[in-house]
């Protein structure tokens, strides 16, 4: 239930259950242990223009949120790393998107732990290129049936070759037909994704040369700019074989964390928002109405 909800039901004000339920929050995550922590994921929210960003980590195993910190840079992480050092925890490996200033601080602060730059965050890179190619190429199309067959395949680019629904394949096969860049781009899209799929990190490295190299060839300047960010963070993408981790977990935190802010209607309370997060993994959030 909602606090409003409560506070109908009581007849109490929502000030004084909001009240209730911040000291309860307040008791049982003071001290939050992090001792038994082995692998984390870290991530950021947006929370809107007046708050803008949080940084969350949380321990992969369980799904707890165990630190909350103002902004999207390392700074973010100063107060945990102090925390961490103090428990004793062993960290094996790190899930996070490719932002080098997380990456930075995990390798500063947590030196032998592994860095996993997720699949998610490589497969989302390159369907923003793709759809920068597509927009690029309704620019130039040069009769109007072509520009329309091109335009309305942007959500379509995004399927997964097996997952597209079927109604919709004929369209999306019109569209690559009329325009070979934007075919060679979807079908390497589809190749890159099975680079996960290698069975071991030899495999897997071969597999994103190939693909870089098939990528640079093509000319396709988003092509090309894939290629480059995939090398760059090749040594995070590639532990993804040794480690299995994904940040799957930590998107469904966020989906919680944005049905949980609806139904508040915002949170100006900053350590009641922080405590709330830290209660997440024992709510159940379900909008209703």
């Amino acid at each position: 239930m909602t606090i409003l909800d409560v506070a109908e039901l009581t007849g109490l004000s929502w000030d004084t259950i909001k009240g209730l339920v911040k000291k309860r929050l307040a008791k049982d995550y003071a001290h939050i242990r992090l001792k038994d922590l082995r692998r984390l994921a870290i991530d950021e929210i947006y929370l809107g223009r007046k708050q803008k960003y949080l940084t969350l980590v949380v321990d992969q195993e369980s799904g707890r949120i165990i630190w909350v910190g103002r902004g999207k840079a390392g700074e973010a992480l100063n107060g945990f790393w102090r925390r961490l050092k103090a428990s004793g925890a062993r960290i094996e490996a790190v899930a996070m998107d490719m932002s080098q200033a997380y990456a930075s601080a995990v390798a500063r602060h947590l030196p032998e732990a592994l860095i996993v730059f997720d699949r998610f965050h490589g497969m989302k890179l390159m369907n923003e290129k793709l759809d920068d190619l597509r927009r690029e190429l309704v620019r130039q199309a040069e009769s109007e049936d072509a520009k329309v067959a091109i335009k309305g395949t942007r959500w379509l680019l995004l399927y997964r070759r097996e997952n597209l629904p079927q109604s919709k394949a004929r369209q999306l096969q019109e569209a690559l037909e009329r325009n070979g860049p934007l075919a060679t781009a979807y079908l390497l899209k589809e190749e890159l994704a099975l680079a996960w799929e290698a069975e071991s990190w030899e495999a897997m490295a071969d597999y994103f040369c190939a693909w870089c190299e098939k990528a640079i060839a093509s000319g396709i300047d988003q092509l090309v700019s894939v290629a480059q960010s995939l090398t760059d963070h090749a040594e995070g993408l590639l532990t993804y074989s040794t480690t299995g981790m994904t940040s799957g977990r930590m998107e469904g935190i966020n989906r919680k964390i944005k049905t949980m802010l609806r139904q508040f209607y915002g949170l100006r309370d900053n350590d009641f928002l922080r405590l709330k997060l830290y209660a997440l993994h024992e709510s159940k959030h379900k909008l209703v109405g």
